[in-house]
């Protein structure tokens, strides 16, 4: 990746650090990274899981943690932007996330474990750049038909709000969800996968 690119990926970042997303009416602001609840010096170095209280995630709102150096997007979708999941799916290029960008446990329409909150590694699938989201409801800036999701500036690559990338785009795969589950109703840890009794819950035995 050159130089150029690199940067620009790094001022998409900062950027969509302080991105808010919602439906119309909603004007949450929010502190740019949500603090982890302490992980420790070496969990970090290591690259160790990290905790976030979502609780902390306003409904309409989009906040980052880091893990491994890496932009995890925290986003409490509104019911508008979940059911809006459902209407992109024919312009999708991937819509069943059948390419292994996910958990098998996130292998479903929202891309999550609870359908409200998406938790995903905020980093586009063609060079790396950070992917501003774009909720406003249409947006003719972005495409005529817009119902929300995410614009990588760097090359025009678009995705929904689970991060499954639209038809024809530079970017050839999903966003990555990476491995994470639920310590506490309020509390999420990235970086450890549920363990097998919750797996077989979330997927109803299969």
């Amino acid at each position: 990746m050159s130089n150029e690119v690199a940067d620009n990926g790094r001022r998409r970042f900062l950027i969509s650090a302080t991105s808010v997303v919602g439906a119309a009416g909603i004007a949450a602001t929010a502190w740019p990274f949500l603090d982890s609840l302490s992980p420790s010096a070496k969990a970090k170095s290591l690259g160790g899981p990290v905790q976030a209280d979502i609780s902390k995630v306003a409904l309409g709102q989009q906040v980052l943690v880091l893990w491994r150096s890496q932009p995890i997007a925290l986003v409490n979708r509104t019911p508008v932007l979940l059911a809006n999941l459902k209407k992109i799916v024919p312009r999708l290029a991937d819509p069943n996330s059948d390419q292994p960008q996910q958990p098998g446990y996130c292998k479903n329409t929202s891309r999550s474990i609870k359908p409200e909150y998406l938790v995903m590694i905020l980093i586009c699938t063609h060079l790396g750049c950070v992917p501003d989201i774009k909720t406003k409801i249409p947006d003719p800036s972005v495409a005529p038909d817009w119902l929300g999701g995410y614009l990588c500036a760097c090359h025009g690559s678009k995705y929904d709000l689970s991060g499954r990338v639209f038809q024809g785009q530079p970017a050839p795969l999903n966003m990555v969800v990476p491995p994470y589950h639920y310590i506490s109703d309020t509390v999420v840890e990235i970086g450890v996968n549920p363990s097998e009794a919750e797996i077989s819950k979330l997927t109803g035995g299969d």
